[in-house]
């Protein structure tokens, strides 16, 4: 029984063309090679899995290489190239700093870096996981990286560019290492499981690429895992369920849900998704992902950013038709507050269920919010009451027909003004045409019936006895005077409803005034700080008050709240908006924010602060 070897090794790139998705890197130290411009220390640097390791041992092999092809590649036909690929070369040498990262180690390393080689020109030292050396270890390394003998070549390798002395990296050329692509994740893939004879669905192969997050050795380590699971057919559902993978489904079905306002439906597939073992960060991090991948879909611009299979890419397209840009923003908004809140809930299912309800409500449109802020997180009625129950009461009683139809000109009773508003007041009443109602026209009384349930409440005015009658004119051109009266009511409510001003939250307020705050010049840097860290309380409906430390900070601000006090004015939607400036009483404690507010309150202490600044002409930076 042959040996068996994982992927991540058996196809292991030796030889710069098969290394995957770092075309640019190969391609700069290929070029180096042709043209003998090599430098005495390299540092590679990027995610796990990515080619570091692997680039250094075919850049160090290529180096030593005694017949160079002519794009620059090794011919692995030479006997460096032979000792290499037996892995019993004497010119390359590699140290794992994880477990050799003393002063001891490093001594060793610098006293054979002197020997020169016996075959080929260059020695060529590969220290993996550099940033594991102690700090001693890098101080007696650093004369050695600076002066190396001109036979020695180093190359660093490591995961963690951060932790590593700036005085290494001042002395390496640094190339940093992308992740791999899922494009050309999955066409390696392709081509590993053509040489396997293994049967796959791109879509499969989709799901391992994602799962390895842009490391090509993770992505083989999960194909590995997966063929072993299957037995040599690949398929998406066998992905999914292997991996414990969200499948795509069941957010298309959710999304359609949300888009019909069906919040017993998006319940309960999110309670079979529980079922099945998913956490709920993972689920809510899924969705948000589902909905930041319709909003590319919607533009073939960004439908480049969508990373899936064809087939899948049909069904985004599709329903991303379906979703509105608003609604996209907000959902994306709720999710992305609920992942933030999901470690320090309490009860993390009631906040992802919260989440999914305020989301299905969403598509209701009886919110104004589209333009600006992120949604409010207000919950609406989500079960209502049978049809039935709200159907109007039909009512054939002659007095309250009478009471709702308006005739012009006509005398009403102050008692049955009274006795129409107390109905009108307990319910609304269909009303139906009585015999007692013989003056009124036919056309007349269908729509003042319609009138009185559409209007709002109004009372009727009172006259004088002496002034009732009712004449067949009158009674002719009532219906015309009716719809003239009509239309003028309606255009002068629609224009107080333009005039009348908006109510706002503090919250609101708040966000305006940092809003304000971040769109001042340069310049005003001072007063956009102290703006930012100062809280607008709201005193009443309009009237609000902001409270500072100091005379000379309260003067600031006088001097610029007619401009503050316009711009959130026209923000919120109310033109009686005002702010008030208090400075702080003697048991008030404010907290000093900036360096200014920090010296005024030194100097009220002990005022020779703001004589020596007066003396020396000091001022604040």
């Amino acid at each position: 029984m042959e040996n068996y070897i994982v992927s991540a090794r058996k196809y292991r790139p030796s030889t710069f063309e098969s290394v995957v998705g770092q075309e640019a890197l190969t391609t700069t130290l290929k070029n180096a090679i042709t043209t003998q411009k090599l430098a005495h220390a390299y540092l590679f640097c990027g995610p796990r899995g990515v080619g570091k390791t692997t680039c250094a041992r075919i850049f160090a092999k290529t180096i030593n290489c005694m017949h160079l092809s002519a794009d620059g590649e090794a011919c692995n036909e030479c006997e460096s190239c032979v000792a290499f690929n037996e892995q019993r070369s004497y010119n390359i040498h590699e140290l794992d700093a994880a477990s050799n990262n003393s002063v001891d180690d490093i001594r060793q390393l610098v006293e054979q870096v002197r020997i020169p080689p016996q075959i080929g020109q260059y020695k060529v030292y590969i220290i993996d996981e550099v940033h594991m050396l102690s700090t001693s270890a890098f101080n007696a390394f650093l004369k050695t990286l600076e002066e190396p003998p001109h036979h020695a070549i180093f190359i660093l390798a490591t995961t963690e560019k951060h932790k590593i002395l700036p005085t290494i990296l001042s002395r390496c050329q640094i190339y940093d290492f992308s992740r791999i692509t899922v494009e050309d994740t999955v066409n390696h893939l392709n081509y590993v499981a053509s040489k396997e004879e293994i049967k796959v669905e791109q879509e499969a192969l989709n799901v391992i690429a994602l799962k390895s997050d842009g490391g090509m050795r993770d992505a083989l380590s999960i194909f590995d895992q997966v063929v072993s699971f299957t037995g040599g057919n690949i398929t998406y559902q066998s992905v999914i369920e292997n991996l414990n993978v969200l499948d795509y489904e069941y957010y298309f079905r959710l999304t359609d849900s949300f888009l019909e306002n069906k919040v017993t439906d998006a319940l309960l597939l999110f309670n079979d998704i529980l079922n099945k073992g998913f956490d709920g960060n993972h689920f809510i991090t899924g969705l948000s992902s589902h909905f930041r991948d319709l909003l590319v879909s919607k533009d073939v611009s960004t439908l480049s950013l969508l990373e899936v299979g064809s087939s899948i890419r049909q069904r985004y397209q599709v329903q991303s038709q379906k979703c509105e840009l608003p609604f996209l923003y907000r959902a994306m908004k709720l999710c992305n507050d609920c992942d933030m809140s999901y470690r320090v809930s309490k009860n993390k299912r009631l906040l992802v269920e919260l989440t999914l309800i305020q989301v299905a409500q969403l598509t209701e449109g009886d919110d104004d919010e589209a333009h600006g802020r992120g949604p409010k997180q207000i919950l609406k009625p989500v079960f209502h009451s049978p049809s039935g129950a709200q159907q109007p009461k039909v009512v054939n009683n002659t007095t309250t027909a009478t009471s709702h139809a308006v005739i012009p000109h006509a005398v009403i009773p102050q008692a049955a003004t009274q006795q129409v508003t107390t109905q009108q007041a307990v319910t609304p009443q269909v009303v139906q045409p009585s015999s007692s109602l013989g003056a009124t026209s036919p056309t007349a009384m269908p729509q003042a019936i319609l009138r009185a349930q559409s209007k709002p409440e109004k009372k009727v005015p009172l006259m004088k006895s002496s002034s009732i009658g009712l004449s067949i004119k009158q009674l002719k051109n009532g219906d015309q005077e009716r719809k003239t009266a009509s239309t003028a009511q309606a255009m002068h409510s629609q224009q107080t409803a333009t005039q009348e001003d908006q109510l706002f939250n503090e919250n609101d307020l708040n966000y305006y005034w940092r809003e304000y705050a971040s769109q001042l010049p340069l310049e005003q840097r001072a007063v956009a700080m102290r703006m930012q860290n100062i809280k607008v309380v709201k005193l009443d409906d309009v009237a609000c008050g902001i409270v500072v430390d100091n005379e000379l900070t309260a003067k600031d601000f006088t001097t610029a709240l007619p401009e503050i006090q316009s711009y959130l004015r026209n923000r919120l939607k109310n033109s009686k908006l005002t702010i008030t400036v208090r400075i702080s009483e003697a048991n008030e404690i404010i907290r000093p924010f900036g360096k200014v507010e920090k010296f005024q309150m030194m100097a009220q202490k002990n005022h020779d602060l703001m004589t020596l600044k007066e003396e020396f002409g000091l001022e604040f930076y």
